[in-house]
């Protein structure tokens, strides 16, 4: 996976590594385009992306100016520095999402990126590193500690920059889904009905994952980004290897579709590819 340009826009990250608001515990995070407002957009031809103006986060910078210089002023550090090349992809799907809203009337404010390691305050809550990669929506922010990358190749099976880049862009993907609504949605229908809780998280979590798969193929067809076959091949991988069933059966030896909440990795393969192959996101409907 390469870039056209090498440009690092660090104004929508901040930096907590090194012990900067630390915290215990865990928090949940989440996301989704709304199950009633896209069922009613695809009957009545209403557009859900056209909507949307959250009130952008007031940003507190963290420890940036390293980043900043290192990334924009060494060679190939987008490629060298997991740092770098996680805030570059961030920047990519951000920009991706902006004119898709635009193009259709709409406002997309982006989240924020926090780099933290092992543990950090969230508006969700004390979170710990053990949550892998998440999305706060009461902070509209994307929380990464950048160990889980090492994480992915080596417990997940998941290697290459591209696989690193479909974690980023399924998070980014949660905060579309705060944007036009779904989140919220997804979150009263929840408290409605707990015993559809998982069934209506994991239609969630694969929207998501095809909203990934949208970012790729937009980014590729606009020459942005540079993706492979071997790039997308990495990319449905770790779709794949993220799946409830792989998990399960790595860390319990067994596989308990109940208790899943994101999802197959048959299924999280097979969406990613469907944004991918689609490249519009209105084709991203999980809930019907």
């Amino acid at each position: 996976m390469r870039f056209r340009d090498r440009s690092i826009d660090v104004s929508q990250l901040e930096d907590r590594r090194g012990g900067r608001r630390g915290g215990t515990g865990l928090a949940v995070g989440g996301g989704g385009l709304g199950i009633v407002g896209l069922l009613v957009a695809l009957l009545f031809g209403v557009d859900p992306f056209s909507g949307g103006s959250p009130v952008p986060n007031a940003l507190d910078q963290g420890a940036t100016s390293d980043v900043a210089e290192r990334c924009t002023s060494e060679p190939d550090a987008v490629q060298r520095y997991d740092d770098c090349f996680v805030l570059k992809v961030f920047n990519e799907v951000n920009e991706v999402w902006t004119d898709e809203f635009a193009a259709r009337g709409g406002n997309f404010v982006e989240p924020t990126l926090v780099y933290f390691d092992e543990a950090t305050q969230t508006g969700c809550g004390p979170a710990s590193s053990a949550v892998g990669p998440f999305y706060c929506p009461a902070d509209e922010r994307v929380y990464i500690d950048l160990g889980f990358l090492r994480e992915l190749q080596e417990r997940f099976g998941a290697p290459g920059r591209s696989a690193q880049a479909y974690v980023v862009a399924h998070e980014v993907g949660h905060h579309v889904q705060q944007v036009t609504g779904t989140a919220t949605q997804v979150r009263q229908l929840q408290q409605q009905n707990p015993s559809a809780e998982n069934r209506l998280s994991i239609r969630q979590e694969l929207q998501a994952d095809c909203y990934a798969g949208v970012w790729s193929s937009v980014a590729n067809e606009q020459g942005e980004v540079a993706i492979t076959r071997d790039d997308l091949e990495d990319a449905l991988g770790a779709a794949e290897a993220v799946g409830d069933d792989r998990i399960q059966e790595a860390t319990q030896g067994r596989v308990d579709p109940e208790s899943w909440t994101h999802g197959s990795g048959d299924q999280r393969r097979q969406w990613f590819l469907t944004g991918f192959d689609s490249g519009d996101p209105i084709d991203c409907d999980t809930f019907s």
